[in-house]
């Protein structure tokens, strides 16, 4: 009975972690047979969890959806994930879902062992939570977009791009990345035949998820994470330009505030406006050369003329400062000597 039991959960967790098995998969997994799955499948199904059948030779199975929740499987350190999750949600940047959060978050906690429980106290007790200030997603759209990755399925939405333009998108949906309280799609754009990246909060979806679509080569999510926090950096740049850096590459990019490609001493960084590149230039702490960008070699002189009056200023207030001094010490009344 133990070892059902055991094997049960193992089971469970397996399809916890991906939707879709096949009979022959799930017993070498578990090192039974498939007959011994299909009986696993049944128990489950009594326990109240809806596995659904697939037709087939292969004989698949899905985790599937039902109209009460069945316990779900957690080991210690993704419990205590979820109630941090639960904690951050409350002050997070997902529209509405605060007070859920806070109920979810009590219920959890009541269940939970007395050394997890004073994991997450200790969380809650010395964290202060920011209130958000960004854009605020719609939990309904993360959530199925979220789905739509999970189960490969295609998604169709309306577009909102940062300078205002409208669009109608079909895409392979494959990632969802949080950035600085920000949520980003990646995913493969059909009608463009190449990789973009979408503001989750600029996305409106159409219709139902599908069709199932087969999934194309993905570089690691370190990469992947890398290739959208450039992107956002670079998205909103209206001035761009070319420089080349008297200095190592890897020293230039660990300077600059975001990730940005450096080839060699070259690159290309961008601002909304040249002052503000200009002044970006000066904290990199090395000389530079500006190639062909005559508004950026404006906005230096610009700068360069007004440090130069400051300095200017300043020493004028100082020499002026020095004279008051002198001038009041030559006037200082000597002490009265004493008679002997």
């Amino acid at each position: 009975m133990l070892e059902t039991s055991a094997r049960l959960l193992r089971l469970l967790s397996l399809f916890q972690a991906r939707r879709d098995w096949t009979s022959t998969e799930l017993a070498t997994r578990l090192g039974v047979t498939t007959r011994t799955i299909r009986n696993d499948i049944g128990r489950l199904r009594e326990l109240g969890y809806p596995v659904d059948a697939r037709p087939g030779v292969a004989g698949g199975y899905r985790l599937g959806t039902s109209s009460a929740l069945p316990p779900l499987l957690l080991d210690d350190e993704e419990a205590v994930a979820v109630a941090v999750g639960l904690r951050t949600a409350a002050n997070g940047s997902i529209a509405g879902i605060e007070e859920t959060s806070v109920r979810a978050l009590a219920k959890l906690q009541q269940v939970l062992p007395s050394r997890l429980r004073h994991r997450v106290s200790a969380l809650q007790s010395y964290t202060l939570p920011m209130p958000s200030r960004g854009p605020q997603v719609d939990p309904d759209v993360l959530t199925l977009i979220a789905s739509a990755c999970r189960d490969r399925e295609r998604l169709r939405f309306d577009y909102r791009a940062h300078s205002g333009a409208a669009s109608r998108r079909s895409v392979e949906p494959y990632r969802l990345v949080n950035d600085r309280r920000r949520w980003y799609l990646v995913a493969w754009d059909l009608d463009r035949d190449d990789w973009r990246t979408f503001r989750v909060d600029r996305i409106e979806p159409h219709g139902p998820t599908g069709p199932r679509f087969t999934p194309r080569a993905l570089p690691p999510d370190q990469k992947i994470t890398a290739q959208v926090a450039r992107g956002v950096g670079e998205a909103t740049w209206r001035y761009r330009a070319r420089v080349i850096v008297h200095a190592p590459a890897a020293y230039v990019r660990g300077r600059l505030p975001i990730p940005v490609e450096v080839d060699r001493c070259a690159f290309e960084p961008g601002s909304d406006h040249p002052e503000m590149l200009a002044l970006y230039l000066g904290l990199l702490d090395a000389d530079f050369t500006i190639v062909d960008s005559p508004e950026l070699v404006d906005a230096l002189q610009n700068l360069t003329q007004r440090y130069q009056r400051a300095i200017d200023a300043s020493q004028q207030t100082s020499a002026c400062s020095a004279h008051r001094s002198r001038h009041h010490q030559q006037h200082e009344s000597p002490p009265e000597s004493g008679q002997s």
